[in-house]
């Protein structure tokens, strides 16, 4: 029998300010990839697999504001197997890299196959004194492509963090849509008990003899909740073209993945000040509809 190692899939967050104390497996829920439910969440703090501010979590653990909340859960892999790959790299420096994410792979989490585990082979170790292994600071959906932002240092990650908490990073998505949409809009609704909002602008429509009418819509998130720009756009009658989850009997595209594209990131680099406007462009499935972009 093979020897076996273990390797960690750590996923970390930094706790905004919050209105009053609230337990750690209630605030939790939702926040990380590898423990996204209630009862996933309570499982790793029995297992001891969650740190607040570098001290094992329990249930009772409450959470106050400011802490560092670092989940890591062990994975059995054979020594001998390496996740060979490929990743387009976008941007590097010192302290972080901008990577473009493919559709069909989890950014993180309990697997072998992430984007997570598939960055030290893309990614040049950074030579600054807090370097660490590279780690992706927000989430894309198994289908969806796009731009993702990566920490290179221990305190490139917690910055870019707290970037993402404030508000400060400004991203930018583009999505197929099905139906006869506005020009544009907000849509604002409560997702998991949180208020939620997405901003959308309709770019170009075409005519599709089974869909009626497909749109190329640019889509600002205000707030980032799971699945929250497909769940938005299904909410008010529009889904995203291929989304098997959140779409519309009979209209839903089944075997060409889900249209739904990260295209940028907008924020000023926590480190060197300068501004960044960094893109990562359409796929060619969304070019073949539409002439706009």
């Amino acid at each position: 029998m093979k020897n076996k190692s273990r390797i960690n899939s750590i996923e970390t967050h930094i706790v905004p300010t919050v209105p009053s104390p609230i337990r750690l497996q209630e605030y939790g829920v939702g926040i990380f990839i590898a423990a996204l439910t209630k009862s996933a969440l309570k499982k790793a703090l029995k297992k001891k697999f969650i740190k607040v501010n570098d001290v094992i979590a329990t249930s009772a653990t409450l959470i106050t504001g400011g802490e560092c909340i670092c989940l890591s859960i062990p994975e059995e892999v054979n020594p001998n197997t390496k996740l060979i790959f490929p990743l387009k790299v976008l941007f590097e420096d010192e302290y972080l890299a901008v990577i473009h994410k493919p559709a069909g792979i989890l950014v993180s989490g309990n697997s072998f196959k992430t984007i997570a585990n598939a960055l030290a082979q893309n990614i040049q170790r950074s030579s600054l004194p807090d370097a660490t292994k590279p780690q992706p600071v927000h989430r894309l959906d198994y289908a969806t492509t796009g731009i993702l932002l990566v920490g290179k240092t221990s305190s490139s990650i917690r910055e870019l963090n707290k970037m993402f908490e404030d508000k400060t990073i400004e991203k930018t998505y583009y999505a197929v849509t099905i139906g006869d949409m506005n020009d544009q809009g907000k849509i604002i609704s409560e997702i998991d008990s949180k208020k939620s909002q997405s901003n959308y602008k309709l770019f170009e429509s075409v005519s599709s003899k089974r869909f009626g009418k497909l749109n190329l819509v640019e889509l600002k998130p205000q707030t980032g909740r799971r699945h929250q720009l497909r769940k938005h756009l299904s909410s008010i009658g529009f889904p995203i073209l291929g989304d098997k989850e959140y779409g519309i009997e009979p209209l839903i595209l089944i075997g060409k993945g889900l249209y739904l594209h990260a295209y940028s990131l907008n924020f000023k680099h926590p480190f060197t000040k300068e501004e960044f406007y960094l893109k990562d462009e359409l796929p060619k499935r969304f070019m073949k509809l539409f002439s706009t972009k």
